[in-house]
């Protein structure tokens, strides 16, 4: 197994469906201007209230990416 040397960037995905989506729509976001993404962790949960409902869901994510040799 080779040795890697990776960094980690914060990004915040939202969504008004689902906490998945907010993740997904993060890392797709992501994706279009970084290369090699590896790994995820979510860092925080929150959301937005409206009229006393979800407006929208919001992930903070830590995503992993290796640097190119």
């Amino acid at each position: 197994m080779s040795s890697h040397v990776y960094s980690k960037t914060e990004v915040v995905g939202s969504s008004e469906t689902s906490i998945d989506d907010a993740i997904r729509n993060a890392i797709r976001t992501a994706s279009g201007s970084l290369r090699n993404l590896e790994w995820f962790e979510v860092s925080e949960l929150r959301g937005h209230i409206v009229d006393g409902d979800v407006g929208h869901f919001q992930v903070t994510l830590k995503i992993g990416f290796r640097y190119d040799k």
